[in-house]
């Protein structure tokens, strides 16, 4: 069989499926579904990649993700499978994951959103849950409400998120603490040098 055809260096965003081995629910555990999150955003933080949506199933999981900063999306995806695998794989299993992956390019903002609602409603259309909302696996609770979840989520919500935690730490360093007996919440006299 042919190797597919890869995407590369195309400054677009990518939907990318792979598969358990011989499509074996090895993610059918709270357990493994969780450590694939968290090496999820460990890939995403090492390599710099925006995670605009995801959903982990059973046998297979779906990725809607960018180009990395540093380093070629086959190489993110090889260190997380890798990385999951390692956690993952029982002794006697031959291996976790199938060897290949399905990456389609995404151009266009109405193409993003296809994708998202195919991997938000993935869970739903295999029975596995009733609502979206009610599978935790999945980018779905970000894009709805906001909230953040074990992997970060680029959507329209989180440039306010990134704001607050990037002024958090300089406001709290610009003010000096109180010194022992100092009146707080009162305006403070500026000393002239």
């Amino acid at each position: 069989m042919p190797k597919p055809k890869r995407y590369q260096h195309q400054r677009c965003l990518h939907f990318i499926t792979f598969s358990c081995y011989r499509r074996m629910a090895l993610l059918d555990t709270d357990e493994a579904r969780d450590a694939f999150e968290q090496t999820l955003e460990r890939a995403r933080r090492w390599y710099g990649c925006r995670v605009i949506g995801y959903v982990v199933m059973p046998e297979h999981v779906h990725l809607l993700i960018s180009e990395p900063e540093r380093s070629e999306l086959a190489v993110v995806l090889q260190m997380l499978k890798q990385t999951t695998s390692r956690r993952l794989r029982a002794p006697l299993l031959e291996r976790f994951w199938q060897p290949r992956y399905y990456d389609f390019p995404v151009w266009s903002e109405d193409k993003t959103v296809e994708k998202l609602r195919y991997i938000h409603r993935n869970p739903v259309r295999r029975g596995l849950a009733a609502r979206p909302e009610d599978w935790r696996w999945s980018s779905f609770v970000h894009h709805a409400t906001g909230k953040e979840g074990p992997v970060e989520i680029e959507s329209r919500w989180t440039p306010a998120t990134r704001e607050q935690t990037t002024l958090l730490p300089a406001l709290i360093t610009a003010r000096p603490s109180p010194t022992q007996g100092e009146r707080t919440g009162q305006p403070q006299p500026i000393e002239e040098t």
